[in-house]
């Protein structure tokens, strides 16, 4: 699908108060960004944002970054924050970029949705693949977790092979979120989408 883009997104993203625009000066010290000790945790390819707006608004205790590679689409995600979110931030870049920002700072990182790359020749850009995975080594603290929801079975199942050959055990796991009613999720608006088409939402939670 053709990402649409929206004229003046750029400007906009770049200059919004809640958008780090010169991440690299954090490497190592993103708690001064947030000005506390608390934990931080991550979603890459946070989409309109709804996910990690309403995490962070449930979890004032936790800071959270939301990762965005497309400026038309974070635009959208900055247009729902309304109220004051202290404990939240976005980065506009490629996740790629995440190993030269961070230093082992991140407790938990969220891959909600992400671009299944079903041709082998591009498995190394799934966000589950063992290239994202030793990023993730990288930038993660030493106890990791991740936690994923995909409505790609094929996906799923190769990210599942991937986690275990990596080291990380399956602490949760459902093959329909949906019908499984997890108390404590919050739905991206892809979900939503796909939740009223009755299709199946795979999600697993692991940790190393």
């Amino acid at each position: 699908m053709r990402l649409k883009h929206i004229k003046g997104a750029d400007e906009k993203v770049f200059s919004h108060p809640m958008v780090i625009t010169e991440p690299q000066k954090y490497h190592g010290k993103w708690q001064t960004v947030f000005q506390n000790n608390q934990p931080i945790e991550m979603e890459i390819g946070m989409g309109k944002g709804n996910f990690i707006i309403q995490k962070a608004k449930r979890n004032p205790q936790i800071n959270y970054i939301g990762i965005e590679k497309y400026s038309s689409v974070l635009v959208k995600a900055l247009d729902k924050v309304t109220d004051s979110l202290p404990n939240l931030c976005f980065l506009c870049l490629d996740a790629k970029e995440l190993p030269t920002l961070f230093d082992h700072e991140i407790t938990k990182v969220y891959l909600n949705f992400s671009d299944p790359w079903p041709k082998k020749k591009h498995t190394k850009r799934r966000l589950t693949s063992d290239n994202f995975l030793s990023f993730y080594d990288d930038i993660m603290q030493t106890e990791k977790q991740i936690e994923q929801k995909t409505d790609n079975r094929h996906f799923f199942e190769y990210s599942l092979k991937s986690f275990t050959d990596y080291g990380y055990h399956i602490e949760e796991i459902s093959l329909n979120l949906s019908e499984d009613e997890k108390e404590d999720n919050i739905e991206t608006e892809y979900e939503e989408k796909w939740k009223k088409r009755m299709v199946p939402i795979y999600y697993v939670k692991v940790k190393k």
